[in-house]
């Protein structure tokens, strides 16, 4: 199986480490799936596995078994992993050096949203 080059920073490895080692599988893996979502970035859903399941991949970082489904494996290529805290949050993050911006009115220096047109002439009643 071809591994991802994924970057997990050390924040997000102590996250991870924590929730393996608190779990009722110390010896085993955090299983990460990763899906597009929310403004050019991935929604993410973990869970700690005693073994990776079928079709999983296993990324070994510093010791820490961290399982991954086919599909997360695509979408995390070059992408590093982080673990952020806020005063009202706290998550995994996913910078993806290769992601557009989004035209959104909360991101700084996001492209305007595209623009379409649509000829009058190609609407018909039903």
């Amino acid at each position: 199986m071809i591994q991802p080059n994924v970057t997990v920073t050390a924040a997000a490895e102590k996250f991870m480490r924590r929730m393996v080692r608190f779990s009722e599988h110390p010896s085993g893996g955090f299983r990460l799936s990763v899906a597009p979502g929310g403004c050019s970035g991935y929604s993410a859903e973990f869970t700690v596995e005693s073994a990776p399941k079928g079709g999983d991949s296993e990324l070994m970082v510093n010791g820490l078994r961290i399982f991954l489904p086919a599909e997360s494996r695509l979408l995390l290529d070059g992408v590093t992993v982080d673990f952020t805290e806020t005063a009202t949050s706290a998550g995994l993050s996913f910078v993806n050096p290769n992601a557009e911006a989004c035209g959104c009115s909360t991101a700084g220096d996001s492209k305007p949203p595209a623009q379409a047109s649509v000829s009058l002439s190609s609407i018909k009643r039903l």
